[in-house]
């Protein structure tokens, strides 16, 4: 399944079906982020920051669902804007967890991780990933299928389900030595929850102009289903079921939680 989210809450249509220099870029540490979390909470706008909720499982268990965030539109602000000098700016890095519009219908936004950034070579084997020659350890993810799919835990290969025109110019132009090679301006995303996630391997890449900013901060997370969270409008069922559950039901572990991401190393 998939994570996407409009505006303030989200809603997708989901299907199953190095060592490297992290760049010139401060990285943010914990009071950094707090600093930048309080900043937005008291002054944000929808310039600065926007509203999320997750309404799938396929960032599990990095988002559940249910989990509402604040976004970070900053977070990539390119230098000498007005953003980049306000906050410490960065590059989309691999293992970071971005907010996108996405490709197949920029009215839906979805939230995903950074696997491949420009130039990396990437493939799946049995489920487990290999980047630029080598495997890589990803504990934040996980297989709910006990089988292999043969295109979706073997990727690339050829599909065995319907895939989008871009994933499909994806597999015919940017794939060299059975290993998909991300283009200059375009990222390769996944969902946590490997085999639940309607992402890159069957929509292509998330060209860098659709992204929106990065999760920072869990300010709510409630146990709702899918479909309540997928509706465009406030249902009433939702709103009884909120008024009544509200103490219940709120994950408070999970409040003010700081999202971060996860270095992915490759040579």
């Amino acid at each position: 399944m998939s994570t996407t989210a409009q505006q303030p809450k989200s809603g997708e249509s989901e299907q199953p079906t190095h060592n490297q220099e992290r760049g010139d870029s401060p990285r943010r540490g914990i009071v950094a982020e707090w600093t930048v979390t309080i900043i937005l909470l008291l002054f944000g706008t929808t310039t600065l920051v926007q509203a999320f909720v997750i309404p799938t499982g396929s960032m599990e268990n990095s988002l559940l669902i249910g989990d509402h965030l604040l976004v970070d539109k900053l977070a990539y602000s390119p230098h000498g804007t007005v953003g980049g000098y306000l906050l410490p700016y960065q590059d989309v890095e691999r293992g970071d967890i971005i907010v996108f519009r996405y490709p197949m219908d920029l009215e839906q936004t979805f939230v995903k991780r950074v696997i491949g950034v420009p130039g990396d070579r990437l493939r799946l084997l049995q489920k487990k990933l290999y980047l630029n020659g080598e495997a890589v350890d990803e504990p934040y993810t996980q297989h709910k299928t006990p089988y292999i799919d043969e295109y979706r835990d073997n990727f690339p290969g050829p599909p065995n389900t319907q895939v989008s025109d871009p994933a499909v110019t994806m597999l015919r132009d940017h794939v060299v030595n059975n290993e998909v090679v991300v283009p200059e301006g375009s990222y390769f995303a996944m969902g946590d929850n490997r085999d639940l996630s309607l992402d890159s391997r069957y929509w292509g890449f998330v060209p860098r102009e659709n992204i929106i900013g990065k999760p920072l901060v869990i300010y709510w997370s409630y146990d709702a289903p899918t479909e309540r969270l997928q509706d465009t409008g406030i249902s009433v069922a939702h709103l009884k079921d909120v008024a009544l559950n509200f103490f219940g039901k709120t994950r408070w572990t999970r409040t003010f939680n700081l999202i971060h991401a996860h270095q992915i190393d490759s040579r």
